[in-house]
């Protein structure tokens, strides 16, 4: 008998991303949202809610703090090093809104990925995505499909 598919849930009160197999949660990690909130408005920089699924994974062994810009590798953050800079790091899974009203999802470049922003983790502090510390989103990468569902609950 198979497992029941994974799934992946996110929590906007909780500021938590939970991988799931049926009702099980098989891993937990927190993440940010968008520290403008929610919606799914172009250039908003909000967090959209509902139902999607990842269209694309990028990052495959890529080492820890790799820096993506435009979904290819141009080199590679350190903890400790100073920026303004707001990366998308480590991984990418880029979503795609599965309901007519996040339908833009993924025009929006709405992703799960790391950031050089780790402190502000359990916090909104993005600006559309849902971050992840590094190694939790590296570690979440290996265990999801292309395909898998993911849900955006308030």
């Amino acid at each position: 008998m198979q497992p029941p598919p994974r799934k992946i849930q996110v929590s906007i009160a909780r500021q938590e991303l939970q991988l799931l197999e049926g009702e099980q949660v098989v891993a937990a990690y927190p993440v940010s949202t968008s520290k403008f909130g929610l919606g799914t408005e172009p250039g908003s920089y909000k967090t959209p809610l509902g139902r999607f699924r990842v269209a694309e994974r990028h990052g495959e062994g890529a080492p820890l703090g790799t820096i993506f810009k435009s979904r290819q590798p141009v080199g590679l953050w350190n903890p400790g090093d100073v920026t303004e800079d707001d990366y998308v790091l480590t991984r990418i899974l880029w979503l795609e809104g599965l309901e007519e009203h996040n339908a833009n999802t993924k025009d929006r470049y709405i992703y799960i990925h790391g950031t050089n922003q780790e402190e502000q983790i359990g916090q909104p502090a993005s600006i559309g995505c849902v971050r992840m510390k590094n190694a939790d989103v590296a570690a979440l990468y290996d265990l999801v499909p292309e395909g898998v569902e993911v849900e955006i609950v308030a």
